[in-house]
């Protein structure tokens, strides 16, 4: 994966566990071009297996990009043996993406607290018009107990 352990914000390095490629990450075909602490950025091809009826990128998989990406951001930030779960999303959409086109998402933070952190993801068209935004929410979980 590009960009792999990146250090930033205060020199801590990014949670390992945000390293690992998830199923949904497969399944859709999403490449990971950078992770840090402040941004993930990643790349995905439009293919027919990802089509709506109207033969385009369907709404759904910009959506699940892009959550996929605030979960791996929130990841990044987490404290060892932290959990993290989306909690709100809303997604603006703006234009329509071809089959055989390559979006690019970029997900920055507009809130890292204790308990919740709010991302932005944008995406964007090979040819760079804006295909969506999405504004989500994390909840952040302390480690999970192990019965005693």
């Amino acid at each position: 994966m590009a960009g792999q352990a990146q250090a930033t914000r205060g020199g801590e390095p990014v949670n390992p566990r945000a390293h690992e490629r998830s199923g949904i990450a497969r399944t859709l075909g999403v490449t990971i071009t950078h992770l840090s602490r402040d941004r993930v950025a990643a790349e995905l091809t439009a293919h027919d297996d990802l089509a709506n009826r109207k033969m385009i990128l369907s709404g759904g998989v910009l959506m699940a990009l892009a959550d996929m990406l605030g979960g791996t951001a929130t990841t990044a930030n987490l404290p060892e043996g932290g959990r993290t779960t989306t909690i709100e999303s809303k997604t603006n959409f703006f234009a329509p993406v071809s089959l055989g086109d390559t979006v690019s998402a970029e997900c920055t933070p507009l809130h890292r607290g204790r308990s919740t952190m709010v991302w932005e993801t944008r995406i964007t068209r090979g040819d760079g018009k804006l295909a969506a935004v999405v504004t989500q929410t994390q909840l952040v979980m302390a480690r999970q107990r192990q019965p005693e």
